[in-house]
């Protein structure tokens, strides 16, 4: 295998993604399904059926996938309960209660711009 240069675009990429603070946070919301999740677990606890009911759009495969991704990011927190049958339930966390300003500014900018199109 081949080194890569220093010079190269793509080494450069890479270092932008590693130092760049927009470039992470933007990585950990980034996805089609994401902010929407965000936004419908901000309002209380659902379980992954009243997820995938509000979803219905979206497979069941990708919703599994966001979720997992989004509690490997610490965006969410999922709780079993010992129960039969097996309960889950997803909540938002701290850190992503601290996105929730940021969301309701972007929706806002989205209906401006929107209004103006």
């Amino acid at each position: 295998m081949t080194t890569r240069k220093e010079s190269s675009t793509y080494t450069r990429n890479e270092q932008c993604i590693v130092n760049c603070d927009l470039t992470y946070a933007v990585r950990k919301i980034e996805g089609r399904w994401k902010l929407l999740l965000l936004y419908k677990l901000s309002k209380n606890k659902l379980r992954f059926s009243e997820l995938k009911k509000e979803f219905s759009y979206m497979s069941e495969r990708m919703l599994s996938l966001q979720l997992k991704t989004m509690e490997k990011d610490g965006l969410i927190k999922r709780t079993v309960y010992a129960e039969i049958p097996p309960r889950v339930e997803y909540e938002i966390t701290e850190v992503a209660k601290e996105l929730l300003p940021i969301l309701d500014q972007l929706s806002s900018w989205g209906s401006k711009q929107r209004k103006a199109v």
